[in-house]
């Protein structure tokens, strides 16, 4: 008999609290056994961490969130997984196997979107930095390459994850890419993203590759050789920040957002930022001229004399 493991023990404890004490119905019990399996499969898709459900944190929660966003779930269905997920770390709490619910202050509005989060330059050279630090250099080349690539085209993790090696033209530096709905579009990209991503091909993807004997059209793959998921992209950054001088979680959908408000406070077009991006609405695109606007506020009251005592002539 296979012995079952903490996490195991703990998902069907739960299940037997919801029919005997709660007298939940079966369609119920299921859809929050559901959710928690959807989060154990994600939670999975980075062998390299090893964590257990009673491990996890909030930043695992972001981007456990980010991902159900980015696979295009209803709001309503990311809402009822984050209330069962939610329910279950609440009785984990309750029953004194944990000390914190992670999903606690999690809360999906309809309104009053939150403005992203875009990186500072000086942000952005610290992780360029943390990603050349890497004992295994072919996991180094792909790591500069993975970030060069999010950072140069803005585009979304699993579009990423998902780009084939005849998707890249890099004479013309370009690349085909397949984003929600399976709509394709072309993001050109520049100087730095083609030398990280030919010195990853030629010295890095190329061994690894063969030292497993794997035969794959992924550009980007793990240390096995296998295709790199969005959820291993995430571990990656989250490995290259803790190589740089940066003490703050950073997530790899911030370098989309970087991407957009940099075009745009460089006086890119709307419409243009917006078929970069992919987005099929212009509204989307349109809370990146809020970061904006809010971003030249700051400089004004920094920099404008009348504004800053510091600034004023005597």
């Amino acid at each position: 008999m296979v012995e079952l493991t903490k996490d195991q023990k703990n998902i069907n404890w739960y299940l037997k609290y919801l029919k005997s004490d709660r007298n939940y119905s079966a369609d119920t019990i299921q859809a929050y056994q559901q959710a928690i399996s959807d989060f154990v499969d994600f939670i999975a898709e980075v062998p390299e961490d090893q964590k257990q459900l009673t491990e996890v944190d909030a930043f695992d929660v972001e981007s456990f969130l980010t991902h159900l966003y980015e696979k295009q779930y209803a709001r309503n269905s990311i809402a009822q997984k984050v209330s069962a997920l939610k329910s279950f770390y609440a009785f984990l709490v309750k029953s004194d196997v944990i000390s914190n619910n992670p999903f606690e202050y999690v809360h999906l509005k309809t309104n009053n979107r939150r403005l992203p989060r875009f990186l500072y330059q000086y942000e952005m050279r610290a992780l360029f930095d943390g990603a050349k630090q890497n004992s295994d250099k072919r996991l180094g080349l792909r790591n500069l390459a993975v970030l060069e690539t999010l950072y140069a085209t803005g585009i979304r993790v699993s579009e990423c994850a998902g780009i084939q090696l005849n998707d890249i033209d890099l004479d013309n530096r370009t690349i085909l890419v397949t984003g929600k709905g399976n709509k394709q579009r072309y993001v050109p990209f520049g100087e730095y993203a083609q030398n990280a991503i030919e010195a990853w091909l030629t010295d890095g993807r190329t061994q690894i590759m063969a030292k497993y004997k794997q035969v794959h059209s992924f550009l980007f793959v793990n240390h096995y050789g296998r295709p790199l998921t969005a959820r291993g992209i995430e571990y990656i950054m989250d490995e290259i920040v803790q190589k740089s001088s940066l003490t703050t979680k950073i997530h790899p959908h911030m370098l989309r957002h970087t991407f957009a408000t940099e075009m745009l406070n460089n006086g890119a077009d709307m419409r243009s930022v917006q078929e970069l991006l992919g987005h099929s609405s212009l509204s989307t695109t349109q809370i990146y001229t809020h970061v904006t606007k809010s971003h030249l506020m700051n400089d004004y009251k920094k920099y404008f004399p009348r504004n800053n005592d510091s600034l004023k002539s005597n």
